[in-house]
């Protein structure tokens, strides 16, 4: 018999994670892992299939009763996951044992019993659809808000965690309604099997919850505070007074705030720099626009504080 595994390890073999429980095969399927790996690692599949290594030890531990290690999981990969989970319950498994119920039943007409019953799951899976749908809705639309830096003001998280109930406690009473009050009939084959496929789907949602509950809603909760931290530090920034930079100057600019800062006319800044006056004039209006400075004293103050000219230098008289 071979010995159970402690831990799930990135080195571990993916089929050693299967063989020590076979849940892992819906873990890897909701994942988007197919089968056919042969004796390739958790972390080579992982890393073939765009995976988070960690994100899919944490889910797989957590099914297999593991402590698992919750830090730094990623919402995004928990998200896809469960939207996988929503589409194989919604389209696949609940409809699967509605059409292997009303063979298990007489769902004729003519046994009121069973017609309660199917009553009943239908209503349940309504149930199941809404809550899915809010979800997918919701909840996954807010996380891809959030992945693509965009906090909401109105939507946190925790908003959902707060009214987030567990949808799979009217399958067991259906279990215990069958098992207790229907009669069957003499071959209960089918009626046994459907009622595996209830119990197994209950657990199934039972551990769906708990992965939204524990592993799910503290991923968000972390990525929430990571794109607020980096909306705060944005805004801080852009609220920060941004210095005037004189490399938005051409030389010759330069040359010409220095000339004006030791308080020179246009004519001796034409004959220093060998331009024409004209020239200057269109320089000193291109640097007006520019800095937005329009008096030889504003320039002067520009040229210390860019270093362009020593105090010094200048008649301050």
């Amino acid at each position: 018999m071979t010995e159970a595994l402690e831990c799930y390890l990135p080195a571990h073999r993916m089929r050693d994670l299967i063989r020590d429980n076979s849940l892992i095969l819906m873990v890897m399927n909701r994942f988007g892992i197919p089968m056919g790996f042969g004796d390739r690692t958790v972390q080579e599949l992982c890393d073939e299939h765009g995976v988070d290594t960690r994100t899919f030890l944490a889910v797989a531990g957590f099914i297999s009763g593991h402590r698992v290690d919750k830090s730094e999981l990623s919402a995004a990969a928990l998200m896809l996951y469960l939207k996988r989970a929503h589409s194989y319950f919604l389209e696949y498994n609940l409809p699967l044992i509605r059409r292997k119920l009303i063979d298990a039943i007489d769902c004729s007409g003519r046994d009121e019993l069973a017609m309660l019953i199917l009553k009943f799951y239908d209503e349940y899976v309504l149930e199941v659809e809404r809550h899915m749908n809010y979800e997918n809705d919701t909840v996954f639309a807010y996380v891809e808000s959030l992945l693509e830096g965009s906090p909401s003001k109105h939507y946190r998280i925790n908003d959902f965690a707060r009214y987030h109930h567990h949808i799979n406690d009217r399958l067991d009473e259906l279990k215990d309604i069958v098992v207790r009050y229907y009669p069957g009939r003499d071959d209960n084959d089918k009626l046994t099997s459907v009622l595996f496929d209830i119990i197994t789907c209950e657990q199934d949602l039972t551990s769906h919850c708990a992965i939204e509950d524990l592993l799910f809603v503290p991923a968000v909760d972390e990525l929430e505070k990571h794109v607020q931290r980096k909306a705060a530090e944005q805004k801080s920034a852009s609220e920060q007074p941004r210095p005037e930079k004189a490399e938005v100057l051409s030389s010759r600019e330069k040359d010409i705030i220095v000339c004006v800062a030791k308080g020179m006319s246009n004519k001796e800044i034409a004959d220093t720099l060998c331009l024409s006056v004209n020239t200057v004039t269109t320089h000193r209006r291109n640097i007006s626009a520019k800095l937005q400075i329009h008096s030889p004293a504003g320039l002067a103050i520009y040229a210390v504080v860019n270093k362009l000219v020593d105090i010094g230098s200048l008649h301050l008289s």
